[in-house]
């Protein structure tokens, strides 16, 4: 062969040192070739990376991306068009709904559904109604979402077409993707929804399909379905069963003719169901039927041995009431964890009202300041004068985590003492404490209340979140739509001689909250993020390119054992780089669970422990092809692109957060030590394997 006798008579007038030497230097220009490669590859992730970052269109950056040779670049950029959110990306989004590679074409379908613009509804419409079944992929059932997302009577004539082809064959074959997809997300079309259809298919022969059915049904409190809701709670699938008793409230009896009673006591054989999931969710529904007869078949999970299950019986018996009911909250009040012994606080406060103070009272000198915050928060539900000087006394508090609870209570038990107190509190030194003051002074909208707004806001411009920004924002601009008088006031005092706010997030809720701020600071624009492109290129090399190096798992140390997390890096690159950093600093370190919500989630992160912590910092979300199913870990958020250090972990599947919350991971080893976490437990540390 010609490459053989070239090789003879290479090796017939090169010696073998001559030989080694040709060959590393034709290694060397290989391996720099490729190193030349994989840098330009970088690069132009990193543009990608960076204007997502901004939250800038570059358009011709972002289409050349998108027409990149890589697939990986191309997947990158048009992820980036969808979370950017400028629907000038719509016509490029659907050409790329052709690209030869179909994990490129699902990545363009789900940005459509996350620009929902209508404008793409005929086109996605199309795709899906006139695609052969067995033709069908990711991309096609991405696109039923975004279908869905963008909702209106066209969309939801597209998914009853579709399912309408199908209702003769549920309940004998197994539907295709789009269908399959359809099922699931139909319940996003609300009033649109095709429930009757829908009913069709919670007998498929394809569990996927039948599970779709039963939550889009049941999330839609759908009347026609009460018949296949009410046999799906003998399913002998956990998550069918939960999903269909938790739809099965005394509201929902009354909507579907059903006779309340009767199915209150369906509800009832399912609080003592084997799955705590179930159990957690029955006991909900039953909260509905405000039936004291009830209170003995909730008081038997008192003792449940899952905690959870016990913190939502006794906010169950809460709201069912009776003497009976009052004698076991008391007795819950003195019992561990505190999840249990919080609630049950409130609890007594709620049905007990005055005769709780003494409980309570227990609470308000205690050192820690999660029990002050906790009985600050059951005075909250007694409306009496008596604990008025009580909740005064506590917005003194010297914990500002005190302070703010105390505050909220105090509004809901006496406003005109809330207003007083707001006044003197909205330049408090915690910004908690001033955005809790500022709402409350946006309730009650006075002219007289700019001057101290203003100052406030000035104070609030140093502060390292944007909590007190936005609600003081929020505050003015309710008094300046008063009337005329109240606007050029606001416009004299605050607008003409403040300059424009330059957090991105103050800014974007200025738009709908205060629009002669937005009028006059003009465009939001794009945001300083603090990266330079040589931090997108690392981020870049590490978490999103071919073989980087970036970890894919950290160790979260609780006080009931280690949860493994498998990190999702090419699927939110700059919201896990930046979680390394905080973990490499110790930053969550004996932390706690500062929200559980059991059956949903359980959520930390927050350093100062009471949901309004944050690193100082607002990371824009990371959307994602991820779906939230039990043990999935995302990014806990005050509103779009407000994402920090908080996460949460989810006890169930949560179909309702798809495509609104970053996911960053999910758990790969200890969900029954998630199952175990009630709110207040601890978090010793976050770690990397």
């Amino acid at each position: 062969m010609p490459g053989r006798r070239f090789l003879k008579r290479f090796a017939r007038h090169w010696s073998p040192s001559t030989i080694l030497c040709a060959s590393s230097l034709a290694l060397l220009a290989v391996t720099s070739r490729v190193a030349a490669q994989d840098a330009v590859l970088v690069d132009a992730l990193a543009g990608i990376l960076q204007v997502e970052d901004e939250r800038r269109y570059d358009g011709p950056l972002l289409e050349a991306g998108a027409r990149h040779p890589e697939p990986l670049v191309r997947r990158v950029a048009v992820l980036a068009m969808g979370r950017i959110g400028d629907p000038a990306a719509t016509g490029v989004l659907l050409e790329i709904l052709e690209d030869p590679d179909s994990i490129v074409q699902r990545y363009a379908a789900f940005s459509l559904g996350l620009l929902a613009d209508t404008a793409a509804l005929t086109l996605l419409g199309q795709v899906v109604l006139n695609t052969p079944d067995d033709l069908q992929h990711g991309m096609h059932a991405e696109a039923i979402t975004a279908i869905a997302k963008i909702g209106g009577p066209e969309a939801a004539a597209i998914i009853r077409e579709l399912l309408g082809r199908w209702t003769a064959r549920a309940s004998s074959a197994a539907p295709p993707v789009t269908v399959v997809s359809a099922i699931r997300e139909a319940w996003r079309l609300e009033q649109d929804a095709p429930a009757d259809l829908l009913v069709e298919f919670t007998v498929s022969p394809l569990r996927v399909a039948k599970l779709g059915a039963v939550y889009s049904l049941a999330r839609l409190r759908a009347a026609v379905a009460s018949d296949v809701l009410l046999a799906a709670t003998g399913s002998r699938e956990e998550e069918t069963r939960a999903d269909a008793v938790r739809a099965l409230t005394a509201a929902y009896a009354d909507s579907a003719g059903l006779d309340r009673t009767a199915l209150a006591n369906r509800v009832r054989r399912l609080v003592s169901d084997p799955d705590p999931h179930v159990r957690i969710n029955a006991l909900r529904t039953l909260a509905t039927y405000h039936d004291s007869t009830l209170v003995p078949t909730v008081i038997d999970r008192l003792s449940d041995g899952n905690a959870n299950v016990r913190v939502r019986a006794i906010a169950t018996l809460t709201d069912l009431g009776g003497s009976a009911a009052i004698e076991e909250l008391r007795a819950q009040a003195r019992k561990r964890p505190f999840a249990v012994r919080r609630q049950a606080l409130i609890g007594m406060a709620r049905l007990a009202g005055i005769d709780a103070l003494s409980e309570i009272g227990a609470w308000l000198v205690e050192e820690n300041w999660i029990y002050r915050a906790a009985g600050a928060e059951a005075l909250g539900y007694i409306a009496k004068d008596t604990v008025i000087p009580w909740l005064v006394h506590m917005t003194n508090d010297p914990d500002p985590r005190v302070a703010a609870p105390a505050l909220a209570s105090l509004t809901a038990i006496a406003p005109d003492q809330a207003t007083r107190r707001a006044r003197r509190l909205i330049r408090h030194q915690d910004a908690a404490v001033r955005a809790v003051a500022a709402d409350r002074l946006a309730s009650v909208a006075d002219i007289a209340d700019i001057d101290r707004l203003v100052a406030a806001y000035q104070l609030a411009a140093r502060d390292s979140t944007s909590a007190a920004r936005i609600a003081i924002l929020g505050a003015l601009g309710q008094i300046s739509r008063l009337g005329f008088v109240e606007r050029i006031a606001v416009e004299e005092r605050f607008l003409t001689r403040v300059p424009a706010s330059p957090d991105y997030i103050a800014r974007r809720a200025v738009e709908d909250r205060f629009p002669e701020a937005a009028k006059r600071w003009g465009p939001v624009g794009s945001l300083h993020t603090g990266r330079s492109i040589e931090d997108y290129r690392d981020i870049a090399r590490r978490f999103v390119a071919p073989g980087g190096n970036g970890e894919r798992r950290l160790i979260i140390e609780t006080t009931h054992g280690p949860i493994t997390i498998e990190l999702f890096t090419q699927d939110a690159p700059l919201t896990i780089s930046t979680l390394w950093q905080l973990v490499d600093q110790r930053y969550f370190d004996a932390g706690t669970w500062h929200r559980v919500v059991p059956n949903f989630v359980i959520q930390g992160g927050d350093p100062r422990g009471d949901g309004w912590g944050g690193p100082g910092f607002a990371l824009r979300d990371e959307i994602n092809l991820h779906r939230y199913g039990r043990g999935t870990v995302g990014m806990a958020l005050s509103g779009p692109d407000t994402g920090g250090s908080q996460f949460f972990i989810t006890h169930s599947p949560q179909p309702h957060l798809d495509g609104t919350f970053t996911v960053i991971g999910r758990v790969d080893s200890g969900m029954e030590v998630v199952d175990l976490i009630t709110q207040g437990d601890r978090i010793r540390r976050i770690r990397r394997p």
